[in-house]
């Protein structure tokens, strides 16, 4: 009799078939099965929070044959993915299995390659409740916080909005930085920089560092000019020099959360983006002869350890093709944070004898760029430091006569000096294969010609600069997900969540590939935070964090922790719903005249954004379409939509706008640049091209049938009459789906002839409460 395989995606079943042999069979629960219901809060609240649990819909046919290959199987091994969210959903299918549980057993493998494979199943253990208690916590707090705040959005802001637990603290991460930069007043200052030259080439340039024995604080032009003047005519000498030899080690491996900001820095890719990827990276590919398998080890981890074998395999490769210089004598050790599960390993090969190049040809464009980075990453830890030679010279200015300058002027320096570093790569070392990405802007170097102690210099000029201070910027997915995670913000595992799902309730929009703040993420936010500070309260959800972490391994009870949160929670949601009246922005005065009434006209805030109405209302009720004063945006209204879209004349984003005849694309530098187009021609759909990464658009033929193109045409000439979901194919790993609606069925459907994949979808009636995604 055969032993089952229950496994959560097609994909991975499709490569773990090649380790196991005849001996099993293996079936896939595509994701999990059992879940909160959606129409009702699931949560007994008067016991002890008990859960509701019903079978997805659509998951009782998966369940039917799960159940049947249970009972026909010797032994049953359940093997999602290593983690809480796959404990649970092993949980919940032993729970329907209703089998022999002497026969149910729980496997995990970091990475889906025979030799993990085949030990996990020589090693297999019984159910940790401890995890699964730890994934409870989090859906009931997440379900509780979604159902009960969701009403009052509804009440005191507009229908249909919806609150999170932990992208609510999110939110509030992004309005506060925006708060920041709209109260940022910018300080003049100004820097000068002397060229200088000495007995040998190269030129190069120092900036001064001090005045009169204090760091130097120009403010103004009059000040750097009195400053310029008193250094014409003086002797440039080189004070002193300091030789040193830095070393600059490499990073560790990536985790989850380093993935996505790398993978943002370097690739561009959305957090999401970069978790599809990885998903399929992990779970397996077709790989010419050697048919599916996995390239990379789990990518939800927050863990840098690395398995000695792995480490073995990759010095044995560095030497190979650099040389016994490039390997530390014992392979490095990397500290992972507090707290991380060290059961994991980080993110790696699986083999680094997989290298890309080798592997190009048989992965899409994006799937090659992010296993690339993955590879030469993990190469690059396993590598000796590089080792600089840094050289700093400071340089006195002085009279001739060496004495100190006795103007009357109480500002005119009596002495300065200027500073200048270069900096020369002695030894590669990791960055012979790889150097990390970064948010700002480094300290700038030269290159240096051979300088002595007391040589005089040639003076080639003085160069005053005038600057200001930045505000703070605004974030990046990179930056964000770094700051959620330096705060204890949720876990690497749901950045990607929290991140997409602010930007589809429209509470943030990107700029430029920033995160800006929508006016109604402010008022949603505002709200949240005056009254419910410590649901939004940064440090608050990072205890829960904790917490969370204590249920698991078993220090906490999940009960008591969700009670300490709801209780207080709960008396606080019951008086805020009590008091009467609406949140909204304030209205904007304009110096328009109401054409009924001749009285003044503002702009309101409503359902669907800004409008123009009579501020005699209600005795005046004239309301109309936000109009702009430019003819070239006609009437558009103050909300916008970020979109892919380059400006042919600026190169800045183009952003989609409202106007008397429908939305529009206009430059996001208004009014700067009034590059406007029509929409008519091509919409983004958001979801990415599979054949080359191109943005697929909506379009319309010449009789106005509407059809799916990428945005790459003609080099590209993917298209389909079906509109595009970006969600992975589970059966054949297709990095999209479309939708497909006929009388009898709406349906989404994998495009691959070959596969087949495709799976019912239900229309959810306009009375569901809206609930947190994370």
């Amino acid at each position: 009799m055969k032993s089952l395989l229950i496994v959560e995606s097609p994909a991975k079943a499709k490569t773990l078939g090649k380790f196991l042999g005849g001996g099993f069979s293996i079936k896939a629960s595509i994701g999990h099965v059992k879940d909160l219901p959606k129409k009702v809060l699931g949560v007994d609240v008067e016991n002890n929070f008990k859960p509701e649990y019903v079978v997805i819909e659509g998951k009782g046919a998966v369940l039917k044959e799960l159940k049947k290959a249970a009972k026909d199987s010797e032994r049953v091994f359940l093997a999602p993915d290593p983690d809480r969210e796959g404990e649970a959903i092993a949980w919940h299918i032993a729970e329907e299995l209703n089998g022999d549980s002497d026969k149910i057993f729980r496997v995990t493998f970091n990475e889906i390659t025979e030799r993990a494979v085949t030990e996990a199943i020589k090693n297999p253990r019984r159910i940790d409740m401890n995890l699964v208690n730890a994934q409870q916590a989090r859906r009931v707090l997440d379900r509780l916080v979604g159902y009960k705040l969701s009403p009052l959005l509804w009440r005191k802001v507009r229908r249909g909005l919806s609150a999170g637990r932990v992208q609510s603290v999110a939110l509030r991460l992004i309005v506060d930085r925006e708060r920041e930069i709209n109260a940022f007043k910018a300080a003049e200052y100004w820097s000068i920089t002397a060229r200088l030259e000495g007995q040998e080439p190269p030129v190069f340039d120092a900036k001064l560092s001090q005045i009169d024995d204090k760091k130097a604080d120009i403010k103004n032009e009059s000040e750097a000019k009195v400053i310029v003047d008193a250094l014409n005519g003086k002797i440039f000498t080189v004070k002193t020099i300091e030789k040193k030899s830095k070393k600059r080690s490499p990073s560790p491996p990536f985790i989850t959360s380093t993935l996505q900001q790398e993978a943002s820095r370097k690739l561009r890719f959305w957090a999401k983006k970069t978790m599809l990827l990885a998903q399929q990276l992990y779970e397996g590919l077709e790989i010419g002869d050697e048919g599916s398998a996995g390239l990379i080890t789990y990518m939800r981890t927050d863990s840098v350890r690395t398995a000695s074998e792995a480490q073995q395999e990759a010095r044995d490769y560095i030497i190979k093709a650099f040389g016994t210089n490039y390997v530390p004598e014992k392979p490095p050790v990397y500290k992972s944070k507090k707290g991380a599960q060290e059961a994991h390993e980080a993110i790696r090969p699986t083999s680094v004898m997989k290298t890309s190049e080798l592997l190009k040809k048989y992965l899409s464009k994006d799937q090659y760029l992010l296993y690339n980075l993955i590879w030469n990453r993990f190469i690059a830890s396993q590598m000796n430091p590089a080792v600089f030679d840094q050289t700093t010279a400071v340089i006195a200015a002085r009279d001739e006569s060496g004495l100190k300058d006795k103007s009357p002027d109480a500002f005119r320096p009596a002495s300065c000096e200027f500073r200048a570093t270069g900096t020369v790569v002695k030894f590669t070392g990791f960055m012979a294969v790889y150097t990390e990405g970064i948010d700002e802007a480094a300290e700038e170097t030269c290159l240096l010609p051979p300088l002595k102690e007391g040589a005089v210099l040639n003076v080639l000029g003085i160069l005053p600069k005038q600057h200001f201070t930045q505000p703070p910027p605004r974030y990046t997915e990179a930056t964000l997900v770094k700051d959620l995670e330096a705060k204890g913000i949720g876990r690497p595992s749901t950045y990607a969540t929290i991140l997409s799902t602010i930007q589809e309730r429209k509470y943030t929009e990107k700029l430029e590939g920033r995160f800006k703040p929508t006016e109604l993420g402010v008022v949603v936010a505002g709200l949240l935070v005056e009254r419910f500070p410590e649901l939004m309260d940064i440090s608050f959800t990072a205890r829960m964090e904790d917490n969370l972490d204590k249920i698991e391994d078993g220090s906490s009870e999940w009960v008591r922790v969700i009670k300490d949160f709801y209780v207080p929670f709960d008396k606080d949601l019951a008086e805020v719903m009590k008091q009467p009246g609406k949140v909204k922005p304030e209205d904007i005065p304009t110096e328009e005249t109401c054409e009924k009434c001749s009285k003044s006209m503002v702009i309101k805030w409503g359902r669907h954004g800004r409008f123009m109405a009579c501020s005699g209302f209600p005795d005046c009720k004239n309301a109309k379409p936000l109009v702009a004063q430019s003819t070239e945006h006609r009437a558009q209204s103050t909300e916008i939509e970020p979109t892919d879209e380059k400006c042919e004349k600026c190169g800045s984003s183009m952003v989609l706008k409202s106007g008397r005849f429908g939305k529009f694309f206009a430059c996001s530098n208004y009014p700067g640049c009034k590059t406007t187009k029509s929409l008519t021609l091509r919409i983004s759909t958001g979801v990415k091209c599979p054949e080359d990464g191109g943005d697929i658009v909506e379009k319309k033929t010449k009789k106005g049938k509407t059809f799916f193109s990428c945005s790459n045409y003609p080099k590209c000439k993917f298209a389909t009459w079906y509109k595009p979901v970006s969600k992975n194919c589970p059966k054949c790993g297709s990095s999209i789906l479309v939708e497909k609606k006929t009388k009898k069925e709406h349906i989404l459907a994998c495009l691959k002839k070959d596969c087949g994949y495709k799976e019912l979808l239900h229309t959810v009636g306009n009375e569901q409460t809206a609930e947190a995604a994370v």
